[in-house]
């Protein structure tokens, strides 16, 4: 499971879909965006698709994830 507490693009509120992890500013789980792209969307079509997220946010989480992986890949 993924440590999201260091990326700066996404937040967590328990009153707010029920504290999943969202896009900061949003309504929209971090967990639509791999979704997407698992089904072959394209990062330009997830943004058209979810317009409140922004091309950076999307961009930090797909970094936090290599990170997170990559760290996995070491242990």
């Amino acid at each position: 499971m993924t440590d999201w507490e260091s990326c700066k693009a996404v937040e967590r509120n328990p009153d707010k879909l029920g504290g999943v992890w969202v896009f900061q500013g949003t309504r929209v789980p971090v967990s639509a965006l791999f979704e997407n792209l698992r089904d072959g969307a394209t990062v330009e079509q997830f943004l058209a698709w979810f317009p409140g997220v922004e091309g950076w946010m999307v961009e930090a989480a797909l970094e936090h994830e290599v990170k997170v992986l990559t760290a996995s890949a070491h242990s």
